[in-house]
């Protein structure tokens, strides 16, 4: 089995750079073109559809619609553990901005303020990843970025600050799986259906 990560497509605040929590923000224009070039990857092959596989999203919008709009809406079921980390009082801010409050602040090392623990973090990775290993079939998520790095961490059994070193842009498809009977990535922060336009 494997399980699929989807990032979802971009947003006003994606492309901003600000931390973009359990704020609702919507897609753009261009996220949703975004979702339906990778929904049209997806349903060619070699994974035509993903026939059988068990599909989660995030109920936050940005990810329910890129699944929607991907072509998996109508199998997938909502899932709170995929929320994006919960970001307190930098919600809506900018790496800088936090920085000029807290020079030298990184997120995967400090953490936040009056939001989740990076434990909490990792608990929720570990959640998804062990109902992702628990059936002999494939998996897909559509969520968002922080809590899919997390959960990419933990998969390989690396500690969620693994994640520092393994970035996702908008609209990228990642799949992890195994090589030798250990957990490994097949592909990672994937973009090629929106360079190509297919």
């Amino acid at each position: 089995m494997r399980l699929f990560l989807v990032r979802h497509g971009r947003t006003a605040w994606s492309v901003s750079g600000q931390h973009t929590g359990r704020t609702d923000i919507p897609l753009l224009d261009e996220g949703r073109a975004d979702a339906k070039a990778l929904g049209a990857r997806l349903h060619r092959a070699p994974w035509s559809g993903l026939a059988g596989a068990e599909v989660r999203t995030s109920p936050l919008a940005r990810a329910a619609e890129t699944c929607e709009l991907a072509g998996f809406g109508d199998r997938a079921t909502r899932w709170d553990a995929l929320m994006e980390f919960h970001y307190g009082a930098y919600e809506g801010l900018t790496p800088a901005q936090i920085a000029e409050a807290r020079p030298g602040w990184f997120i995967w090392r400090d953490g936040v303020v009056d939001g989740e623990t990076l434990a909490e973090v990792s608990d929720r990775a570990d959640e998804v990843v062990a109902w992702a290993r628990s059936a002999r079939r494939d998996a897909v998520v559509f969520a968002h970025g922080h809590i899919l790095r997390a959960i990419g961490a933990r998969w390989l059994g690396e500690p969620v600050s693994f994640a520092a070193r393994i970035r996702l842009a908008p609209a990228s498809l990642s799949v992890l799986g195994w090589a030798y009977g250990a957990p490994a990535v097949e592909v990672w922060n994937d973009t090629a259906h929106l360079e190509t336009g297919d």
